[in-house]
């Protein structure tokens, strides 16, 4: 094995350059470990913040295009936040006693469609089973009684763990009346925060920072913005569509089916199991109606796959499946609730940053073993 030339030999020059990108190696680990520590200390109080920075960046577009037409950019603001502000409270009066009778439903039915579920399960296997019935029933008996036992205890339980953190209902509060001014005052100042960031740039990396930066913000931009109107778009499709069906608590179902779109597959999994579940229990045994709610699911997904995605996202987003799940794993575990928010937008920059350092390692001499202008191998003698 070679040894590497000891450091009196490297040419003076080529050791200032060392010296320089090894500070700025520590200056920019030493600010992301500050940035990781700063969130991990807030991350209780980062909920307003992040949502409305998130708000502020869909938006955006609409702020532009209204300045475009001669608006100022505080009034452009105060329309965009005062008309989200107006859709949001109309929503919540037409929808939230719809959800809410429909939660209501569920916590009052879930023990007599346990019972009914066990029935038709019971009719199922003594007609398939025969003789090891017995030992079937016995076990749908137990789980049965257990799930009856248990159905109030676990909605007090999810309810009272919700609510016993001094800090839940200061979130709340915070998301009404603190997101507005956040969206409201970033929307305004856009264009002045980004001069400001633009100025703090390193002058020798001004170049790379800013086409990271643009792949960053097109990624960011696909998922913030493409994304979010997938679900919205699919959370009424399933909602309206169950409810054509017939489906029990479709409104509930089809909204949350439609928020989870975020995490591609892994949510229409769930509602689909969800939505197929509440079906046999509601319609058993009658297969037609069952069908039907798994025909609305199919066609979500292939409403999702052939038209939304390629429009509003396309591949910009440059993630696969299984790592946004670990994204979303992983940063909800770390910061709760605001790390579920960013951990998909976090996770395409990480990503552009990823491919940019794999492209510099392979046009490396780290990667080629030899230095390409004189043909030596790396910390050898030229052959």
């Amino acid at each position: 094995m070679r040894e590497l030339p000891p450091r009196s030999k490297v040419p003076p020059e080529r050791a200032r350059l060392l010296d320089v990108q090894a500070q700025q190696v520590w200056f920019w680990l030493a600010l992301l470990v500050a940035v990781l520590s700063a969130l991990a200390l807030f991350k209780d109080i980062l909920l307003p913040f992040v949502s409305g920075m998130m708000l502020a960046y869909f938006l955006n577009p609409v702020a532009e295009r209204l300045e475009a037409l001669g608006l100022s950019r505080p009034l452009a603001a105060t329309l965009i936040v005062g008309l989200v502000g107006a859709v949001l409270v109309v929503g919540l009066v037409l929808l939230a006693p719809i959800i809410a009778a429909q939660i209501e439903q569920l916590i009052k039915s879930l023990p007599a469609d346990v019972d009914r579920a066990r029935r038709v399960l019971e009719q199922m296997a003594q007609q398939r089973l025969g003789s090891y019935f017995a030992t079937v029933q016995a076990g749908l008996d137990r789980a049965a009684a257990e799930i009856q036992n248990n159905a109030s205890g676990l909605f007090t339980t999810l309810a009272s763990a919700l609510w016993s953190r001094s800090s839940a209902l200061i979130n709340v509060l915070s998301l009404l009346l603190i997101t507005p001014l956040v969206v409201f005052y970033l929307l305004v100042d856009w264009h002045p925060m980004l001069a400001r960031v633009q100025l703090w740039l390193p002058r020798d990396h001004i170049a790379t920072i800013e086409s990271l930066a643009s792949q960053i913000n097109d990624a960011i931009a696909a998922f913030v913005r493409g994304q979010g109107a997938i679900c919205l778009c699919l959370g009424l499709f399933y909602a309206v569509a169950l409810s054509v069906v017939g489906l029990n608590y479709s409104i509930v179902v089809g909204l949350v089916t439609g928020l989870m779109a975020f995490v591609p597959m892994v949510g229409w999994i769930v509602g689909t199991a969800v939505a197929i579940v509440i079906a046999l229990v509601q319609f058993a045994p009658k297969f037609a109606p069952v069908l039907g709610v798994l025909g609305v699911m199919v066609g979500g997904m292939a409403l999702d796959t052939a038209v939304l995605s390629p429009r509003l996202v396309g591949k910009k987003v440059g993630l696969h499946p299984v790592w946004l799940i670990f994204a979303l794993l992983a940063f909800s575990y770390l910061f709760g609730i605001v790390g579920t928010l960013v951990a998909v937008p976090v996770s395409a920059a990480l990503a552009v940053l990823a491919r940019f350092a794999v492209a510099r390692y392979l046009d490396s001499d780290v990667y080629h073993g030899r230095d390409r202008t004189d043909g030596s191998t790396l910390g050898g003698p030229p052959r």
